[in-house]
């Protein structure tokens, strides 16, 4: 089974994200809140894909995922932003991310993206 770790300070994106990904067969889903908390549970759980949100507390999604790339220079993992960030992107796609989704985003975008970075 898939695990997902999604990463996003607002409980609201976490459960909208939940929601789309169940409806598509992902139900092994991890949540973390902030930046730090993502990287701890990273290091433990081991997910097979990560939805990381870019501006969280206590650390950046772009911090965040050179952490986790320290860790493991394979891990896959999509970030998730707001329209207006295109160069965080752009620096997050240069550190690693396998990916990204701009918010406000659709379901099927979300899933598509999914499926392709899982391979």
């Amino acid at each position: 089974m898939t695990k997902i770790l999604l990463a996003d300070d607002s409980a609201f994106m976490r459960k909208i994200l939940t929601n789309i990904l169940a409806k598509a067969g992902y139900t092994d889903i991890i949540e973390a809140e902030d930046g730090e908390e993502t990287v701890s549970i990273y290091k433990r759980e081991r997910p097979d894909l990560i939805l990381l949100d870019i501006v969280m507390k206590k650390k950046y999604g772009t911090e965040s995922l050179k952490d986790i790339l320290e860790i493991n220079p394979d891990a896959k993992v999509i970030m998730v932003s707001a329209v207006g960030q295109e160069k965080v992107i752009e620096e997050a796609m240069q550190l690693g991310a396998k990916g990204f989704i701009v918010k406000p985003f659709k379901e099927d975008e979300v899933i598509k993206k999914v499926k392709e970075v899982l391979g």
